[in-house]
């Protein structure tokens, strides 16, 4: 999962400084919305509605636009948004997938396009990059609710597949089909997750120098940067310098 923690973690620090925060928030009241039409408005029964006010939470996202965002669902009230995935190829011949949530999927294509072009990258077909990625079910915890040891047991115990521990915290990792047990499992163990979901993790990553680096980077925030952009995976890894460089 390197390629894709090792770049939200750098997106996450630069974002508390350059994100334009009611850009973000409108993403997240989309995820929310979404998420309770298509299931229902209670989270303790709707998981991905539980892991779009977690991710919420995470940004301090107002309790007030948490339960307004489900309250448009639940009132059928807004547009009717269509889930869409695109896939493209960066510099360096790195892996994209972008999905995305839109009223109008030809604007939507178009923006996304362009990005692509703009930045160096080039927009494919559905199912070009997708075989490079596996979808997996994600549940992050604090350091703190438990040494590596116990969470390991505890995660092959609830059926995941895999358990990264370091200073920052727990992520687990697993399956699709089992990622309600899972998350289920290691919440009634551990209390509420700092972040759970599905991703696309991809399968191996591609080393890439840092020129090549910092085209990607600025190529991934110039699609995130899109309205109806929500998530962007990648399966490039970055080195250590450009990391620091990029997070400082």
């Amino acid at each position: 999962m390197a390629g894709h923690s090792q770049f939200k973690n750098i997106m996450h620090r630069k974002g508390r400084v350059d994100a334009v925060r009611s850009k973000v928030f409108s993403k997240l009241a989309r995820e929310i919305t979404v998420a309770a039409k298509l299931g229902t408005p209670d989270p303790s029964m709707n998981p991905r509605l539980r892991a779009a006010i977690l991710a919420a939470r995470a940004e301090n996202m107002p309790k007030d636009n948490i339960e307004r965002a489900i309250k448009k669902a639940a009132g059928n009230e807004g547009e009717n948004y269509e889930e869409i995935r695109y896939e493209g190829y960066g510099p360096g011949g790195a892996a994209l997938i972008v999905e995305a949530q839109t009223d109008n999927r030809n604007r939507t294509a178009s923006d996304v396009r362009s990005a692509f072009t703009k930045s160096g990258g080039s927009l494919a077909e559905t199912g070009a990059v997708a075989f490079m990625f596996d979808r997996v079910g994600v549940i992050a915890f604090a350091p703190d609710v438990a040494d590596a040891d116990t969470m390991l047991e505890a995660a092959i115990e609830a059926g995941a597949d895999d358990v990264r521990s370091d200073t920052d915290g727990h992520e687990v990792t697993c399956a699709q089909d089992a990622y309600g047990e899972v998350s289920k499992a290691l919440e009634a163990r551990f209390g509420e997750p700092r972040r759970t979901g599905l991703i696309w993790k991809a399968q191996n990553t591609i080393d890439v120098d840092d020129e090549t680096g910092e085209k990607l980077i600025r190529l991934v925030e110039v699609i995130e940067d899109q309205d109806d952009v929500q998530n962007v995976y990648v399966n490039f890894a970055l080195s250590d310098a450009l990391v620091e460089k990029m997070g400082a």
